[in-house]
């Protein structure tokens, strides 16, 4: 059953060459999301795999880079009990946050949470739809730590692997359901 799931939300990923910039090979979930069987796949898949290898988790946090990271987090959040936690580019959240600079593909970035979206100690689980070249996610990692709060695992739809970005989270727990060569 897991195989068969883990084959229908893999054939609803896209490849677009060359977006957003030439070389690039850009994997599309698009229509993991239009389709509602595929969808309910990912996140039973993924709620399997955090209630098997995972210790309880108090928060679910993700959206980083863009919003599709927003897309698996509260449905994931819900299925679990727990409440989750959006971490956003820098302007896009109200009162006193944390905030970080890190570097893209393509320039620099900033990535902020509230100040009080955890406190010391809880357990959280960083959750984005990619994983490229772990830029965006090690800096999710860096606010969640400036809190104080214990990460649990860093969790992706996608790998791809060639970027090496998990050499960049380090000691942090990661977890994929798709990897790329």
């Amino acid at each position: 059953a897991m195989e068969e799931r883990l084959n229908a939300v893999r054939a609803r990923v896209r490849s677009f060459p060359d977006f957003p910039v030439p070389g690039v090979l850009f994997r599309d979930i698009s229509p993991l999301l239009k389709d509602p069987a595929a969808f309910r796949a990912l996140i039973d898949l993924l709620e399997d795999h955090l209630r098997a290898s995972v210790p309880p988790i108090d928060f679910i946090a993700g959206g980083c880079l863009d919003s599709r990271g927003f897309l698996i987090g509260p449905p994931l959040a819900q299925r679990l009990g727990v409440g989750f936690v959006p971490i956003r580019k820098k302007g896009k959240l109200p009162g006193p946050t944390e905030s970080v600079s890190y570097t893209l593909e393509y320039g620099k970035a900033e990535l902020e949470i509230q100040s009080d979206a955890v406190e010391p100690g809880q357990k959280v689980v960083i959750v984005d739809d990619l994983l490229a070249t772990g830029g965006t996610m090690r800096a999710a990692c860096e606010l969640v730590k400036r809190l104080k709060a214990e990460i649990l695992e860093c969790l992706v739809i996608i790998e791809l692997k060639f970027l090496k970005g998990v050499e960049k989270l380090e000691s942090v727990p990661f977890f994929s359901l798709l990897q790329y060569d």
